[in-house]
């Protein structure tokens, strides 16, 4: 009896048990397998769809995502220019403010170099006034008798109303 030729009476007996092993295999093996090959089936074509709708969600939420991000920036862009315009108009307030304030005080010094200058005007007025009694009342008081007299007095009065003058 041979490994390689095997007897007729060897070749029946591993024949049944070939079929008889097949049988239970075949009534509970590979039920069970197969089950086991369908379960992991099932979840590797689960997770394959949450993979997909994950991706899914993941597209959706970078699309949100730059959305958001070119809203933000549209809206960052908005206030910036609002900020721009905000500080335009408060300097232009302020120019037309300050300008406002310079037209008032230069009135007003206007104002108060014109009051001097009447006030000067009186002052001058004022003096020559009464350098003219001084002189008029030196003249009446001497009476003069010839006109030497009368050209010397004038000219020293011309004398002292310079001197006077300049001492003011």
């Amino acid at each position: 009896m041979s490994l390689i030729t095997p007897d007729f009476g060897l070749l029946v007996w591993m024949t049944l048990i070939f079929a008889i092993v097949f049988f239970i295999l075949a009534k509970f093996g590979f039920p069970a397998i197969t089950s086991m090959v369908d379960k992991r089936s099932a979840r590797i074509e689960d997770a394959l769809k949450k993979a997909d709708e994950a991706q899914k969600r993941l597209s959706s939420l970078a699309q949100e995502h730059d959305a958001l991000i070119e809203k933000t920036k549209l809206e960052q862009s908005r206030m910036l220019k609002e900020a721009s315009q905000a500080g335009e108009r408060i300097i232009a307030s302020a120019k037309q403010q300050a300008q406002e304030e310079a037209a008032k005080i230069m009135e007003h010094a206007k104002m108060e170099i014109q009051a001097e200058r009447e006030s000067a005007m009186r002052d001058i007025c004022s003096q020559v006034s009464m350098l003219s009694l001084d002189v008029a009342e030196k003249v009446i008081r001497k009476s003069l008798e010839k006109d030497e007299e009368q050209v010397s007095l004038v000219e020293r009065l011309i004398k002292e109303t310079e001197s006077v003058q300049m001492h003011s």
